[in-house]
């Protein structure tokens, strides 16, 4: 039996685009629930060091903004980007809101959220910048929780780590 892998997922992009996420076979992946007026927004400069620092690499982040905790994030799809590129110059793929927790979460959080689909671990996210850690054959290997920074020491040796393994 195959690993159960993120790659039999289609999501939107913000600017309303289907975006079959087996474009990113073979890359390690940050992915991570967002919002603009979030205490956490300003990890979003260090995800695009992050992004800066292994993006020559395989390695991408995937955002994915949600208005589910606290109403933190007002704004829509294109509006988003433009805020993170305006006030964060952010480079890294910027997704469609979505839901990211409950009945109504997008199927990618649902599968990244539990182990009976994905296979490895049960992570809901339980407030914006949950990050989820996925491996070059698109499994869920580990999460972070907000307050976990992208710059963190422990994200920065795990990317390095299924990098390594992946050369």
């Amino acid at each position: 039996m195959s690993k159960k892998n993120i790659y039999q997922f289609k999501v939107e992009n913000n600017k309303g685009e289907t975006i079959s996420l087996e474009n990113y076979k073979g890359k390690v992946l940050l992915i991570v629930n967002t919002a603009s007026e979030c205490g956490f927004t300003p990890q979003l400069q260090q995800l695009e060091q992050l992004r800066k620092d292994f993006g020559a690499e395989n390695f991408e982040i995937l955002a994915f903004p949600s208005n589910d905790f606290g109403q933190q994030e007002p704004l829509e799809d294109e509006a988003i980007g433009k805020f993170c590129a305006i006030n964060y110059h952010t480079h890294f793929s910027i997704f469609k809101k979505i839901r990211v927790r409950g009945e109504f979460a997008d199927p990618l959080f649902k599968f990244l959220a539990e182990k009976k689909l994905n296979g490895n671990l049960n992570s809901a996210p339980r407030w914006n910048f949950h990050k989820y850690l996925i491996n070059s054959n698109g499994e869920v290997v580990d999460f972070f929780y907000s307050f976990t920074k992208p710059n963190s020491a422990r994200i920065k040796k795990k990317i390095q780590k299924l990098i390594i393994s992946n050369k």
